[in-house]
């Protein structure tokens, strides 16, 4: 069965999250990507990763503009599977947390939520300050996952890399899309017997 996913990359650090999920869905062909990215996001897309707008928006099926309103994304009519913030900023947060739908990656959350969708937001600061928490709770609370990607350092990533492709296979099995690749399933903590 075909999956249609909505992927934003709004203004926090760590853009590799979401480009590295583009790559990864653009290998399934069963999968149908609608990229919304917003100024501070392609900002970073281009310090952190010297990556162009051209090479980033060929990652995607279809690309939207972030100030683009009635965008297809943007109406509960518009079936999806869902939609993942990648990264998230508290901005962002802030906004989906509080309805204030003033562009398309806060109105296409809305729209995921209250369709009863799954939202995935990889909410990116620290330390955390009470309104960025009540936030997160207030998202939770309407149904939103709050996903920090946080390493997996029990799994002794070697690479920067490793670390974000064990986060993008988490988001991926969100979404039962196969991800085996990119992860190592838990095989429990193995305990030293020559120490008995």
């Amino acid at each position: 069965m075909n999956k249609r996913l909505i992927i934003a990359i709004s203004g926090a650090t760590g853009a590799a999250y979401g480009v590295r999920l583009l790559e990864e869905l653009s290998q399934q062909p069963e999968v149908e990507t609608h990229l919304v990215v917003s100024g501070p996001g392609m900002l970073n897309v281009a310090s952190e990763l010297d990556m162009d707008r051209a090479t980033l928006r060929g990652l995607a099926d279809e690309v939207h503009d972030v100030r683009n309103i009635g965008a297809s994304i943007a109406s509960g009519s518009f079936h999806s599977d869902g939609m993942i913030i990648a990264p998230c900023s508290v901005k962002t947060l802030a906004c989906v947390a509080t309805g204030v739908a003033d562009n398309l990656i806060a109105r296409a959350a809305d729209v995921v939520l209250k369709e009863r969708r799954r939202l995935v937001m990889l909410v990116r600061e620290t330390p955390l300050n009470l309104v960025h928490l009540r936030n997160m709770v207030t998202v939770t609370e309407m149904g939103g996952i709050i996903f920090p990607p946080v390493p997996t350092l029990y799994m002794k990533p070697a690479t920067l890399a490793d670390m974000i492709d064990h986060t993008v296979g988490r988001l991926m099995e969100l979404f039962d899309l196969d991800a085996a690749h990119l992860l190592e399933p838990w095989q429990g903590m193995i305990r030293d017997q020559s120490r008995k």
